[in-house]
């Protein structure tokens, strides 16, 4: 499972014109889902996610988290982070989760941070959308749950 995470001041998707989930203090998630990914994956992202020390203190240092600056999550999900770009120009996908196998561990990484007492708004699965993101900082991480160690 990837997940690229970024700092937000805030954030929108659009699909078809309408706004389907916002935020404003938190963090855009773009998760794609791997073929071979599970549970454990699921858990390993989310725990990163709400866990992630990347707000600022008093200081200015990145030394708080999500819950500590009561933030928020837009999470949108995007299979194009599987996409493999070695071979040719066209991107291969191969490595993506099919379809359903993904939307339902997408839905459960959101149930996780819910579960973290995280406020998580989403994208719709395999829509079109238009992700409007306030990056703040700018601070963009990524994640990758077979990347552990």
């Amino acid at each position: 499972m990837r997940a690229v995470v970024q700092r937000a001041c805030r954030a929108h998707v659009e699909v078809a014109g309408e706004i389907v989930g916002r935020i404003n203090t938190g963090l855009v998630v773009f998760l794609g889902v791997g073929a071979g990914d599970g549970e454990q994956d699921c858990r390993y992202i989310a725990g990163k996610i709400a866990g992630l020390r990347i707000f600022e203190d008093a200081e200015g240092l990145m030394n708080k988290s999500l819950p500590e600056v009561g933030g928020e999550v837009l999470c949108v999900s995007q299979f194009t982070l599987y996409g493999d770009c070695r071979k040719g120009r066209r991107p291969s996908f191969i490595a993506a989760a099919p379809p359903a196998w993904a939307e339902e561990l997408y839905r459960r990484v959101c149930e996780l941070l819910r579960e973290e007492g995280l406020k998580v708004s989403t994208g719709i699965f395999q829509a079109m959308m238009k992700v409007v993101v306030h990056n703040h900082g700018p601070v963009t991480i990524l994640l990758d749950s077979r990347k552990t160690f």
